[in-house]
């Protein structure tokens, strides 16, 4: 449940500025104020079952639009190569492997 969590505050991170104002509120409500969804109710004064569906579907979409853009899955190749970065550098060969390294990100670019 935790690695959906971060994943899902990623994708809202990468792409909030393509949702309504009503899909942020719900989403920022119920992933970064951990508010339950009966709290979004009362405060919206909507259904339990109003809040669910569209967090639901924002969901969906912040997925579909992922599976277009790719910016979470470039963002997170890049933190890959910068930690494989770091970890060369204590070896004698670091003057190689960083540029092979900063190859591979050049081109995720």
């Amino acid at each position: 449940m935790l690695e959906k969590t971060t994943r899902i505050n990623y994708l809202f991170d990468f792409y909030q500025s393509l949702l309504t104002p009503k899909q942020r509120n719900y989403m920022e409500l119920y992933y970064l104020e951990d508010y339950s969804l009966g709290e979004i109710s009362e405060t919206f004064n909507v259904s339990r079952q109003a809040v669910y569906d569209n967090i639901r579907r924002t969901e969906a979409m912040l997925e579909e639009y992922e599976n277009k853009l790719y910016l979470y899955g470039k963002f997170y190749k890049r933190q890959q190569l910068i930690q494989q970065m770091l970890e060369a550098v204590p070896e004698s060969d670091v003057e190689n492997q960083l540029r092979d390294r900063l190859k591979q990100l050049q081109e995720l670019e």
